[in-house]
């Protein structure tokens, strides 16, 4: 009942009847209109923000996915080994990511979520987390564990970019 109340309520801010001018008409005024009659127009005090797609950043899915996008490479990768549960992990995360993102491309960053990832944990020698591997063509180059400052990050990724 609650939902269905919500719902009613959300499509009469957003949706109002026109009669309808065919089939397809024109967009106006950034106006949406449905072959229904229906007219979408957006409500300024209903805007919904959304976040741009990175392009630089990806979590890995799998043990192939990971040889694929980080061991076979062509370009420098920075692999954050993490978990969901860690505090510093949530710190040091969108820090590295921002980092990256300025590099513009020369480097990519993988994210491993080492619960979903034990194998992947094992074989790279992880520890503790987060730790953070450089890798140039498929072979790790440096490393850090535990939380550093964007000074210390930029000189990580600046050697690693060579």
């Amino acid at each position: 009942m609650a939902q269905r109340l919500l719902v009613r309520r959300f499509l009469a801010s957003v949706v109002s009847r026109k009669p309808s001018q065919g089939w397809w008409p024109p967009l106006a005024s950034r106006a949406l209109q449905t072959p229904g009659g229906l007219t979408v127009t957006p409500n300024p005090a209903r805007t919904i923000y959304t976040t741009r797609i990175s392009l630089t950043t990806f979590n890995i899915q799998d043990g192939p996915d990971f040889q694929d996008r980080v061991v076979n490479s062509e370009t420098p990768v920075v692999v954050d080994f993490h978990a969901q549960w860690c505090g510093p992990c949530k710190i040091l995360g969108p820090r590295l990511e921002k980092m990256v993102a300025k590099q513009h491309g020369k480097v990519v960053m993988a994210k491993v979520d080492i619960d979903d990832h034990t194998d992947l944990a094992i074989e790279y020698e992880v520890s503790a987390v987060p730790t953070v591997l450089a890798m140039k063509n498929g072979d790790v180059v440096d490393k850090f564990v535990g939380i550093k400052d964007e000074d210390q990050l930029e000189a990580f990724l600046k050697k690693l970019i060579g």
